[in-house]
C-alpha cells in the first residue's frame, strides 16, 4: 500500500460513523451474542481452536455480524476475502476461488469468503459456491437479514451451519453507549458529554436491539447539539428527540419480521388474551400491513380456533373485512380491532376444524366410498328404474324433522368426524346431537378421537 493510499485509508477511518470506527477487533471485545460467543460456547470455541467451518450469520441489522466475520479473520491463520451480494456476480466469485486455491497450493492458508447479504445472490450464483465449500477451497461466512431456510439454496444450505444473532438487550446497548462516550480515540471521549439517564433510555428505545443505529443516533445528538460556555454538551431528552428521527417500526412484509408477526397475532387471538392480540394488531398497522392480509387472518381464526363454540364470530369477522373494503384505513383499524378483540375473548373450539381434517384424511387415504342408492339423485328420467332415492326417509316428515338412516358410505357408516367440545355453544350442539343419535353421546371433555 502506497503512502497516498495508506493516507486516504486513515482519512475514511476518522470520518467513518460512530458505529464503524467503534467496531470491536477481537472476541473480548465484542458486546451480545452470549449463545454464540460466551465462554465454551460454539463460536468462542471454535475461533480458539482454530477450527472454523462454513458458516452464515443471520439476524436483524446492528447485531454484529459482520463484525463477527472480521474478527474471525483476524483471530485465524486464513486469508480474508470479501464480497457484497449487491455488487458482486459469478466472474468475481471465481476470481476469489481462483486466489484461494493458488494460496492453499502454493502456501498451504486457507482463505474465508465473506459474502455480505447473501440472501441476495442468486441460484446459480450460490451454485457456483457450491463445489467449493464442499471441497473446503474455501471457508465460507454469509451474513443475511433474511431467513437462509427461505433464500439460500438447500444444497448449500446443508453444508453450512447457520447461526442466529439476536438483537441487543437493553443493557449490551448501554454498555455500548457507555465505551463509546468514553473512547477518545475512536469515539466520542474527546467531547465532553453530559447524557441524562432518559436521554440514554430513549436512544435505547430508539434502536430497537440495533448497534449500528444506537451509535450513529448517538453521533448525531453529539455533533448537533451546541456546546455550553463550559464546553459542555448537554444531551436531555429533548435534545435526542430534536436531532434523532423515530423509529420505524422493523416489519419486512416478505421477512421474519412478517411471519412472526402474524403468528404472534394469530397464536395471541386463539390463547384469548385481548392484549396481546391488540399490540401485534398495532404493530401490523403501524408497519403498513395490508389490512385486508390481517382481516382475513381474523376470518380463518374465526372458523379454525372459535367455530361453533360461538358460530357469530365469523359473522363478526367477515363484517370486519367488509367494513374495510367500504372505509378503508385509518378508520379501519376499528373494525379490525373489534373483530380482533372478539375471537380473542370467545369461546374456544377446533372441532370445526379438526373435523374437515379428518373426513380428508380419509377421502386422501382410503377408496372413495359410494354414495349410498337410497341418497342419489332420482330426479331424471331412469333414475328410478336403477333403484336411486329408494327407501330414503324425508326428516321433515317425522317429529322434530329427524329420523335416524344412513348417510355416509357403508364402509364409513360408523367414522364420527365432527366432536362437539363442552364450550360456549358447542355445549348445546353437542347435547341436540346425544339426543338424536347415541353415537354423540361422549364422557368428558368432547375431545375424544374415534
Amino acid at each position: 500500500m502506497d503512502l497516498f493510499t495508506l493516507g486516504l485509508e486513515e482519512k475514511l477511518k476518522r470520518n467513518a460513523p460512530l458505529a464503524d470506527r467503534m467496531r470491536p477487533e477481537s472476541i473480548d471485545e465484542f458486546i451480545g451474542q452470549g449463545h454464540l460467543i460466551g465462554k465454551g460456547k460454539f463460536l468462542s470455541r471454535s475461533i480458539k481452536a482454530d477450527r472454523i467451518t462454513s458458516m452464515i450469520f443471520y439476524g436483524p441489522p446492528g447485531t454484529g455480524k459482520t463484525t463477527l466475520a472480521m474478527i474471525i479473520s483476524k483471530s485465524t491463520n486464513m486469508i480474508f476475502e470479501k464480497l457484497s451480494a449487491v455488487s458482486s456476480g459469478v466472474k468475481d466469485i471465481r476470481e476469489v476461488i481462483s486466489r484461494a486455491e493458488e494460496n492453499l497450493k502454493l502456501y498451504n492458508r486457507r482463505t474465508i469468503l465473506f459474502i455480505d447479504e447473501i440472501h441476495r445472490f442468486n441460484k446459480s450464483q450460490q451454485d457456483a459456491l457450491l463445489p467449493y465449500v464442499e471441497r473446503g477451497i474455501v471457508i465460507l461466512i454469509g451474513a443475511t437479514t433474511e431467513n437462509p431456510y427461505f433464500e439460500v439454496n438447500k444444497a448449500l444450505l446443508s453444508r453450512v451451519m447457520v447461526l442466529r444473532l439476536e438483537p441487543l438487550g437493553r443493557e449490551d446497548l448501554r454498555m455500548l453507549i457507555q465505551r463509546a462516550l468514553k473512547d477518545e480515540v475512536k469515539g466520542l471521549g474527546r467531547y465532553k458529554v453530559q447524557i441524562t439517564q432518559e436521554a440514554i433510555d430513549y436512544l435505547i428505545t430508539v434502536a430497537d436491539g440495533d448497534g449500528r443505529t444506537l451509535l450513529n443516533s448517538l453521533e448525531i445528538g453529539v455533533l448537533s447539539t451546541p456546546e455550553d460556555e463550559g464546553g459542555i454538551i448537554h444531551l436531555d431528552l429533548e435534545a435526542i428527540k430534536s436531532s434523532i428521527q423515530i423509529k420505524a417500526v422493523k416489519y419486512d412484509k416478505a421477512g421474519d419480521e412478517h411471519y412472526d408477526t402474524v403468528s404472534a397475532f394469530i397464536k395471541s387471538m386463539r390463547g384469548s388474551d385481548p392484549d396481546a392480540t391488540l399490540y401485534w394488531l398495532a404493530k401490523m398497522i403501524e408497519a403498513g400491513e395490508d389490512p385486508k392480509f390481517i382481516a382475513r387472518r381474523i376470518i380463518i381464526s374465526a372458523s379454525e380456533d372459535v367455530g361453533n363454540a360461538d358460530p357469530n364470530a365469523l359473522n363478526i369477522a367477515v363484517s370486519a373485512f367488509n367494513a374495510i373494503n367500504i372505509i378503508g384505513m385509518p378508520e379501519g383499524r376499528i373494525p379490525l380491532a373489534q373483530a380482533a378483540l372478539y375471537i380473542a375473548t370467545a369461546p374456544k373450539s377446533n372441532a370445526v376444524y379438526m373435523a374437515i381434517d379428518r373426513a380428508l384424511e380419509d377421502i386422501r387415504k382410503d377408496e372413495v366410498g359410494r354414495v349410498p342408492i337410497h341418497l342419489r339423485d332420482a330426479h331424471y328420467a331412469g333414475a328410478k328404474n336403477l333403484g336411486h332415492g329408494k327407501g330414503y326417509k324425508y326428516p321433515h316428515d317425522y317429529e322434530g324433522a329427524y329420523v335416524k338412516q344412513q348417510y355416509l358410505p357403508h364402509e364409513f357408516k360408523d367414522r364420527r368426524y365432527y366432536i362437539p367440545t363442552d364450550y360456549g355453544f358447542e355445549k348445546e350442539i353437542k347435547k341436540r346431537m346425544a339426543s338424536l343419535d347415541k353415537k354423540y353421546e361422549v364422557k368428558g371433555s368432547g375431545h375424544e378421537e374415534d
